[in-house]
């Protein structure tokens, strides 16, 4: 090997000895090895957006998660929604200001960093739609900081119909004066680090787990059911969490194996909440975008029963049923329910395993 004195060199390297070392983890599957190196590409694209070339002193909001993008299915996504992120600096003043569109619920969070790459372990700050002032136009601004320990900002976007609603659109200024620019050999090779410290933390999570029950209360504060063809016990986000969940939700996981003529009915009693859905995740948290298939439902589009509770039926295609989702012919994959602002906790949601052919038809 050539010998290098360049860290930003010894960092590339690292990076690309990490990236050779991931698919390590799911080479014994058959339909999933291609998800997963989709899913190390769009990774190592969000780390870089995150890390290589941002700059907390020139902010910049960058679209992590959309309904529509097939490079940025990742992370535990959501088809009707629009997720942006920017690092910021905890020690600087920031004006966050846009144009709230069509969406029915949209957010600020502020996470910390433990260490550079590391996903957040504490929820230190959000500022929602409902803590703002719109003038008649639908536009806000509002300003943030110093907000101490906070790394990285992520804004939700929830919509009732992705198709036709305008997103909410987001702009971020530094109130202060930038920092020099400093593109050099050591601050190159710290956002190459991070980068791949990014990437393992991903990768120690995906494949998720089917058809088994998978304790992670050491780093998640509560445990997820991914038992086969059921639902884990709904619960409230705590400020301590890890990654980049939403404070002012609850959710719900569980998980699908269906053979080609098996369909899950689920069935639920929302709680009184501004949005919920459903969303059907391969065993990377990772849906398909809106116009490949119906993979996701939620509060708006759902029909509901007459007594108000919701049934859907899940499958590996669509069926009559008006809250039909499909799992686009995978044998299994991993299921996330969603309320944001939910009056209480939601009960768990039931669910039956039955053919096809016993699926209802329409709402009850």
């Amino acid at each position: 090997m050539t010998k290098t004195t360049h860290e930003s060199t010894a960092a590339w390297r690292e990076l690309l000895e990490t990236l050779g070392g991931l698919d390590r983890s799911f080479l014994d599957g058959d339909r999933h090895v291609a998800d997963d190196y989709r899913m190390l590409a769009t990774t190592l694209g969000v780390a870089f957006d995150t890390y290589l070339f941002a700059d907390p002193s020139r902010p910049a909001f960058v679209e992590v998660n959309t309904p529509f993008r097939r490079d940025r299915r990742w992370g535990g996504d959501n088809t009707d929604a629009y997720y942006c992120i920017c690092p910021v600096d905890a020690k600087r003043r920031y004006r966050i200001s846009g144009n709230r569109g069509d969406s029915v619920y949209f957010s600020v969070t502020a996470y910390n960093e433990p260490s550079p790459g590391a996903w957040s372990d504490r929820i230190v700050a959000i500022v929602r739609d409902d803590d703002l002032d719109f003038d008649a136009a639908g536009n806000f601004s509002f300003e943030l900081g110093p907000t101490p320990d906070a790394a990285m900002l992520m804004t939700r976007d929830c919509q009732a119909d992705p198709l036709t609603g305008r997103p909410v659109t987001w702009r971020i200024e530094a109130l202060d004066k930038p920092a020099p620019l400093r593109h050099l050999d050591v601050e190159t090779a710290a956002a190459l680090r991070a980068s791949a410290a990014w990437l393992r933390t991903m990768f120690a999570i995906v494949p998720l787990a089917v058809g088994v029950r998978v304790d992670q209360a050491h780093a998640l504060g509560h445990e997820i059911a991914y038992a086969a063809n059921e639902f884990g016990k709904p619960y409230q986000v705590p400020d301590a969490n890890f990654g980049w969940s939403a404070r002012d939700a609850c959710y719900a996981y569980g998980s699908f194996v269906l053979a080609d003529d098996e369909a899950l009915i689920v069935t639920h009693r929302p709680s009184a909440c501004r949005f919920w859905n459903l969303v059907v995740w391969n065993q990377f948290m990772a849906t398909h975008c809106v116009t490949d298939a119906r993979s996701s439902i939620n509060g708006h589009t759902a029909v509901p029963n007459a007594d108000g509770s919701v049934t859907i039926v899940i499958s590996p295609g669509i069926t009559s049923h008006p809250n039909s989702l499909t799992t686009l012919g995978y044998p299994r994959g991993n299921l996330a329910f969603r309320w944001f602002l939910a009056d209480e906790v939601p009960a768990r949601p039931q669910v039956r395993l039955v053919p096809v052919s016993d699926a209802p038809a329409d709402v009850d």
